[in-house]
């Protein structure tokens, strides 16, 4: 029986992703998707062979941009755009036959990553040795350094993201169950954590009051930005429709400024001053939207947490009363409370490093206070002071450890 082949829509459906840079939405997937249609009936093309392919293409169009003329500037910006067409290919051939592993992923990020230094070195040296001129170098390091920082900080930002997400559902088990254990009644399923930033990417035309009040266990960790900013739910609302994301000037963007765009206009240097400010500028507000995000999660943590049990007495006076200065304490409780469940020590695997106060001890030349607090008898302290004990000699004259200091 014959195949039934897959229709465009199908593909971009099943392939695209539900927000994009706008450069993929508009130059990269209309190609993208027909060259899928026709290289996926072929079961040797693979993803990783994909990835392969577009880090060959992207290392031809860093030869054409060393040899700096403007034939070869023109052909190695559409290399460069083949390349980047390649990239996106591996990973819809991945979504589409579902092919995809962990080792692909790493795979294209680490491409991506040899492509854009071999390709900046290439396209600034090219125009150093034309030219002569210094301030090429120093793009091609600031190309390089803002691509290391985007994606660095791209992926450290969402590693804490999901780490929030993490805590939080935590946090809402824990008091689901002690909520639970107060009434002694079996603890029914709580319904799971929903995350407002995942119910706007899901339906981009809704309102987020809208969507609070019709889905249950919601928690929103973008609250304090949009009440800041309430334009930009309207903007990302209507750019999603389009798949198009808010974030205009990403990763994508800058490469594409520089690598296809300058050279196509002859005008490298000032294509990277501009779209490096431009991606500067975007990255702070991403940082900005971040640290309003954290103090979301922070307000959320403490309504979720159990208040701290306030107790009686000084919490300083039992933390600076140490072994050798409580003989006049009670050793057993602070203001009631037993010190050991006010003060417990660390678990092993919450602190491997942890060391208990150490027991005084008689030291060479010191003499401490008694296990006790007290001083002993022939006591070492005149007043607060130590005094300084003469050392007990060997037989033969030498003070004990003598011999390992001789060494």
């Amino acid at each position: 029986m014959r195949k039934r082949k897959l229709s465009l829509r199908a593909v971009q459906k099943l392939t695209c992703k539900k927000r994009d840079a706008w450069w993929t939405v508009l130059l990269v997937d209309p190609v993208a998707t027909r060259v899928l249609i026709r290289i996926a009936r072929f079961g040797f093309i693979t993803p990783n062979g994909v990835t392969w392919g577009a880090l060959f293409v992207g290392l031809g169009s860093a030869g054409f941009f060393l040899r700096g003329d403007t034939q070869s500037l023109i052909i190695g910006a559409g290399l460069y755009h083949v390349s980047f067409i390649l990239d996106c290919i591996d990973g819809k051939l991945a979504r589409l036959k579902g092919n995809g592993t962990v080792f692909g992923g790493w795979l294209d990020y680490v491409f991506d990553r040899i492509r854009v230094l071999f390709c900046a070195l290439a396209l600034m040296g090219g125009q150093y040795l034309r030219t002569d001129s210094a301030w090429y170098l120093i793009a091609a390091l600031v190309v390089v350094f803002l691509d290391m920082l985007r994606y660095v900080d791209a992926l450290q930002i969402y590693k804490m993201r999901m780490s929030m997400r993490t805590k939080i559902e935590k946090l809402k088990d824990a008091r689901h169950a002690a909520e639970a254990a107060q009434t002694a009644e079996t603890p029914a399923e709580e319904p799971k954590v929903v995350f407002m930033e995942d119910l706007l990417r899901e339906n981009p035309g809704v309102e987020a009051e809208i969507l609070k009040q019709q889905a249950d266990n919601v928690v929103d960790l973008h609250a304090q930005f949009r009440d800041r900013f309430p334009w930009y739910t309207r903007l990302r609302q209507a750019m999603l429709r389009s798949r198009v994301r808010p974030h205009l000037i990403s990763g994508i963007e800058f490469q594409m400024f520089i690598f296809i765009i300058g050279p196509l206009v002859g005008q490298i240097l000032w294509t990277t001053a501009v779209s490096a400010v431009l991606l500067g500028l975007f990255e702070l507000v991403i940082m900005y939207k971040f640290w309003l995000s954290t103090r979301d999660f922070t307000r959320v943590v403490e309504e979720l947490a159990p208040e701290p049990v306030v107790a009686g007495g000084s919490v300083a006076d039992h933390l600076h009363a140490g072994r050798h200065r409580r003989a006049g304490l009670d050793q057993t409780s602070v203001g009631g409370i037993p010190v050991d469940q006010r003060f417990p020590a660390p678990e092993p695997h919450e602190d491997p490093g942890f060391q208990p106060y150490p027991e005084p001890r008689y030291d060479a030349g010191f003499l401490y206070g008694g296990h006790d607090g007290s001083a002993p008898a022939q006591t070492g302290y005149a007043g607060a002071a130590p005094i300084l004990h003469a050392p007990v000699a060997h037989t033969d004259g030498r003070w004990p450890g003598a011999e390992e200091h001789l060494r």
